[in-house]
């Protein structure tokens, strides 16, 4: 088996940032607009939580069904996992915010925990799909190390899947308390 751990890694982080990026956009945009009001809040809370509680990889069979075409289902599964994680942790964010005196540093801490959690949820997503369905990315590697009986391959592929896993949610971490440190800054 000749692999490129390089191209794997690429195409993971693809995968990741194509369906991440656009959930957190519209996840964090309409968990705000849920959070700062109390009424929409309780509605679509519960509204949320339905989808929310079906795990992401379940959602890829009907997708391939729908779209007919493997990229495209992997990509609006990610997003879809994502924008429900996004959408609620942030509206609940928002709710903490109005509840301590519409405090900046609690917005954006709950707001970056939304991301975080949104992150991890579409990076183990990625790596799910991947085992199921390609021959290419991490979790294809690790699945394919498993069926060839190659621990090397599965060992390389989780140390991988956790290092890069590791150092996005250290840059959400970075990027987080920089903003926060900004607004409390500007407020001296």
């Amino acid at each position: 088996m000749d692999r490129s751990i390089f191209l794997d890694v690429l195409y993971s982080l693809q995968r990741l940032f194509v369906g991440y990026i656009p959930a957190a956009v519209a996840g964090s945009f309409l968990g705000y607009l849920i959070g700062v009001n109390g009424a929409i809040y309780q509605i679509f809370r519960r509204i949320v939580q339905l989808p929310h509680s079906i795990p992401p990889v379940a959602l890829l069979p009907i997708m391939l069904v729908i779209l007919q075409e493997k990229e495209s289902a992997v990509v609006i599964v990610i997003f879809v996992a994502t924008l429900w994680t996004i959408l609620l942790n942030t509206a609940i964010g928002m709710r903490h915010f109005r509840r301590q005196d519409n405090n900046f540093r609690v917005a954006i801490f709950h707001l970056f925990h939304a991301l975080k959690v949104g992150l991890w949820v579409a990076w183990f997503t990625v790596i799910a799909v991947e085992m199921l369905i390609d021959q290419k990315g991490l979790g294809s590697l690790a699945w394919a190390g498993y069926k060839s009986v190659n621990l090397n391959y599965i060992i390389e592929a989780i140390i991988y899947i956790g290092v890069i896993g590791f150092f996005l949610d250290q840059l959400l971490d970075l990027a987080g308390s920089m903003l926060a440190q900004i607004v409390t800054n500007t407020k001296k």
